[in-house]
């Protein structure tokens, strides 16, 4: 990948799996504990065949967030004669319990903060990623927060990039870097709104043809050293 030949302004965060742990299975686990119920693996390989299909229509701009938080539980609250809100709402809280920082993320911030801008664009949902922010102690570092939800735009969609420039005060987008983990989201939807951008692949997934970041880190280390070096 090229070396680091300017010094960035802001940088743009993704949430889940970029700055905080997502263990989507232990939070449904936690949620349906409440319900006594022993949410197993074969549940949860259930729920993401529902759940990877509402999200990739969400992307594509077919369903709402409320609709994709519905839809996923929808038979689940069949099953236990409640409503599919109610347990969208007791899972996003069991999320924001159980959501810690990945390794590296505070001192990364703490790093940066007062020397680069930052900011969150998610795709995730307003409930957790505020709670999550709050009871980290994290919050103060970001001075934007954008949530598709509220937006009504969700990555890759350049609007929701546009949207985020005008809550920084429209700073020169050679001057803004995206750092995410999901080439397809966080990446492709830098590209198109013009930003450089960084993929954070600690797995060492493949890369996707056509989608070419300008950066590539295996962890928050490194990412801190390309920031500041």
């Amino acid at each position: 990948m090229h070396s680091v030949a300017k010094k960035y302004e802001w940088v743009l965060f993704d949430a889940d799996e970029t700055l905080f742990h997502f263990d989507a299975c232990r939070g449904l686990q936690t949620m349906f504990a409440q319900f006594g119920i022993q949410f197993s693996a074969s549940d949860y390989a259930a729920y993401q065949v529902v759940n990877k299909q509402l999200w990739q229509r969400y992307q594509e701009h077919q369903i709402t967030a409320g609709e994709l938080q519905q839809l996923r539980f929808t038979s689940w609250a069949e099953r236990l004669s409640t409503t599919p809100s109610a347990l969208n709402q007791a899972f996003l809280h069991a999320m924001a319990e159980i959501s810690t920082p990945l390794d590296g993320v505070p001192e990364l911030l703490q790093t940066l903060h007062g020397n680069i801008r930052m900011g969150i664009i998610t795709n995730g949902f307003t409930q957790l990623q505020r709670i999550r922010l709050e009871r980290t102690g994290l919050h103060h570092y970001f001075e934007v927060l954008v949530v598709s939800e509220e937006v009504g735009i969700a990555k890759p969609g350049r609007q929701i990039f546009d949207y985020a420039l005008e809550q920084m005060g429209q700073p020169a987008r050679s001057a803004v870097l995206m750092v995410g983990d999901t080439l397809e989201s966080d990446i492709l939807g830098g590209i198109q709104a013009g930003l450089d951008t960084c993929w954070l692949n600690p797995a060492q997934k493949t890369a996707i043809p056509g989608i070419a970041p300008t950066f590539e880190v295996a962890n928050h280390h490194t990412l801190k050293t390309l920031l500041t070096a």
